[in-house]
This record gives C-alpha cells, sequence and structure tokens, in this order.
C-alpha cells in the first residue's frame, strides 16, 4: 500500500478492529449501566438477591401464606411486620421502623419549615399561641379563640388532626376563611397559607459582653439560623458564647457539620465516620472561623448531632463545657422511605471525635460537672457557672 492509498482512509483489517473494539467497549458500557441500574445498595443488586437462598425460603413461606392461609391475608401489614422484625433482629433501639403519620412528623421538624398560618392549638382546637410570620394574629385571631370550622365546613370534634389535616391539603397563597367561638359569638377570618420557618433556636445578650445561643434541634435549616443569630449578637458587642445544647437530642448530622464549621478554622477536624468499609475523615473546609471564647452547655439529654457539635468545639476549637455527662450516641442512622409513606432507620456508621474517640454509650464528660437543681426550677445553676467561667 503506498503513501496516497493509506491517506484517504482505513484499510480493511483495520476497520474490523475498529468495529470489534466498538463493539467490546459497547458491550462493557451497557453492562455497567445495567449493573448500575440494579443496585440496590452500594454493593447489592437484584441478580445478588436472585441467588440468595435465605430469600428464596423467605418468598416460599410468603408465597405459602398470603395463596393457602384459610382466611384472606392483609400482604402490606404482614410485609410491615417482616420489616419489624428484621430490624428488631439487630437487637438495637436506633435501628426502627416508622410509619407514615411518625415519618410525617419527624420530616417536618428536620426540614424546618412548614406551610400553614401560623397557629398553635391544644387538643380542643383551641388557639394557645401563635407563630412569628403567619397570618392568624395579623388578621385579628386570639388566643382561646376556639376553631369550629375551615370554608364554612364544621370540623369533626372526634378527629383531633382535623385542622392539621386540612391544611395539609392547602398551599402557599391560599386563602382560608376560619371560623370561631370567641366567648358567646361566632367570628370569620380570612386567612393566608405561608411558608413559616420553625425557630431551632432562642439568642440573647446577657451582661458582660456574653452572648446565649440555645440551639433546639439540628434542622435542615440551622446554620442559616445560627448564623444570622452570631451576626446579630456580634453586631451587639459579644466578646464571649455560651453554646446551650441541653436537651438538644440530635437531627441531621450534615447541620451538626455546617454548624461546626461556622466555628473551626478551615482544615481543622469535625469527625470521623467509622463505616464497615474504613473510617472517614470530616474536616471543616469553609474560610469562615471564630476567635472568641466559647463554653458549652451539655446534660444527659445533649445526644447524637449534639454531640457531634460539642465534641468538634471541644477538641477544635478548645471550647470549654459545663453540665453533666452527655447521652453518648455514637452511632449514625441512615432512612430508607417505603413507597406508602413509611420509612425504616438503620445504623450505618460509628461516628468518633477529632480526637478518634468513640463516644457511644459512654457520652462526654463536661469540665465542669453541675447537676441541675430540680427543685428550684427558676434556678438554672447549670447557666449561672457557664456565665462564671465565660467571665474568667
Amino acid at each position: 500500500m503506498n503513501t496516497e492509498e493509506s491517506s484517504k482512509g482505513f484499510n480493511l483489517k483495520e476497520m474490523i478492529i475498529i468495529i470489534i473494539i466498538t463493539s467490546i467497549i459497547t458491550s462493557m458500557t451497557t453492562g455497567l449501566i445495567l449493573y448500575n441500574q440494579n443496585k440496590l445498595t452500594k454493593n447489592i443488586t437484584y441478580q445478588d438477591l436472585s441467588s440468595d437462598e435465605a430469600l428464596k425460603e423467605f418468598l416460599n413461606v410468603y408465597a405459602s401464606l398470603v395463596d393457602e392461609y384459610y382466611e384472606d391475608v392483609d400482604k402490606n401489614a404482614m410485609l410491615e411486620s417482616a420489616i419489624g422484625a428484621m430490624l428488631n433482629y439487630l437487637g438495637e433501639d436506633y435501628s426502627t421502623y416508622m410509619n407514615k403519620e411518625e415519618t410525617d412528623a419527624l420530616a417536618q421538624k428536620l426540614l424546618g419549615e412548614y406551610e400553614g398560618i401560623g397557629i398553635q392549638l391544644d387538643q380542643d382546637n383551641v388557639i394557645v399561641g401563635f407563630i412569628d410570620g403567619g397570618s392568624a394574629e395579623e388578621v385579628g385571631l386570639q388566643k382561646e379563640d376556639k376553631i369550629i370550622a375551615i370554608n364554612g365546613n364544621a370540623l369533626n370534634i372526634e378527629d383531633k388532626n382535623a385542622i392539621s389535616n386540612y391544611l395539609k391539603d392547602a398551599n402557599i397563597g391560599d386563602k382560608l376563611t376560619i371560623s370561631v367561638m370567641r366567648g358567646e359569638e361566632t367570628l370569620n377570618f380570612e386567612v393566608e397559607v405561608r411558608k413559616l420557618i420553625i425557630s431551632a433556636i432562642d439568642s440573647r445578650m446577657l451582661e458582660d459582653s456574653i452572648g446565649y445561643l440555645k440551639i433546639y434541634t439540628f434542622s435542615n435549616n440551622l446554620k442559616e439560623q445560627v448564623e444570622t443569630a452570631l451576626n446579630s449578637l456580634e453586631q451587639a458587642g459579644m466578646e464571649t458564647l455560651i453554646l446551650d445544647l441541653r436537651n438538644n437530642t440530635g437531627g441531621y448530622l450534615a447541620a451538626a457539620e455546617q454548624t461546626a464549621s461556622l466555628f473551626l478554622e478551615k482544615g481543622k477536624i469535625i469527625y470521623y465516620l467509622k463505616e464497615k468499609e474504613g473510617v472517614k475523615e470530616f474536616k471543616d473546609e469553609t474560610d469562615e472561623k471564630k476567635s472568641y471564647k466559647l463554653v458549652l452547655l451539655q446534660n444527659e439529654e445533649s445526644a447524637s448531632a449534639s454531640e457531634v457539635l460539642i465534641a468538634s468545639l471541644k477538641e477544635s476549637y478548645g471550647a470549654e463545657i459545663v453540665g453533666t455527662t452527655s447521652f453518648g450516641k455514637g452511632r449514625v442512622q441512615q432512612t430508607y422511605s417505603l413507597e406508602d409513606g413509611s420509612m425504616v432507620k438503620y445504623t450505618s456508621a460509628k461516628w468518633l471525635t477529632p480526637n478518634k474517640i468513640c463516644i457511644d454509650e459512654i457520652g462526654i464528660n463536661p469540665d465542669f460537672y453541675v447537676e441541675e437543681d430540680k427543685i428550684d426550677l427558676h434556678h438554672d445553676v447549670q447557666l449561672e457557672k457557664a456565665i462564671e467561667v465565660a467571665r474568667g
């Protein structure tokens, strides 16, 4: 073959080789795509389950009961029991099954926002309080008003969730007519459904340029709320901060990580995650940091994400802790949502402090051990000690 012929294109042999290579690559790529589509978890596919003898035996029993049991079988209820039994087998309190109502309540709490009109009710649908940003108080609704109807539809007094269920079907911007009994008088108010932020924090300035910030739960929007509160306290002249995590049972691990990043210097360790495959390191990757003195308040109800934040600020920032020994939950849960709205929650890892300490079932010990005064509930001896440490 001369130079002129070779410059015009590929010969037959080269074309055949190209076709073969292309076919191999296509087959490999297609196989990889199909494999990934069939993956149920990181390491298990539907094909793996098809050869699992234990699962085949389970399915045989299931089929026999559905087809041959002498009465009709509620398949959903039976499978729900089977899922619960699998989780019970693990013998761990943190791996549980949650029904749809429990799942929805947890999701709303951790989301940090909801759609509503901004009222708090007792069991008799009587207004006992209002939520900032809601329209109910703006239009004239008052505490002690008893809601009796929405859009002219009388409430079922036996259904304690009637109002919340009704509001679930409303969209942001919708106008609703709320009918209430005020004394002997029936009044009507038009309210607007809005997106409302559930406050996860409380903050204020104390004496001697000491700021106070309490975190109630680690919700999805916690970092933004903490950031806003810190800016406000700093502008008010705060030089030392007391961060109160008492009775905070946790929430999203990511929220604890993001909150820690507001304080720590870039590159500092927040926590380690010990999974089946090994240990992963999680460190601050932000440029933001704080330098003022930090005092932490904790008690035996401070758990999970609270302990992640406490440990990171203690070991990577130098914060001091006042209170009692924390709960000791050093495990991380993963969730799996089922089609009916319920959820399975199971432990997928343990977390370690920046010093690689596992606090599970041990807890974090305070630098200054102070028990709550359970006789005089208005006398917060733990906070008083935290103020003393902040001054020192």
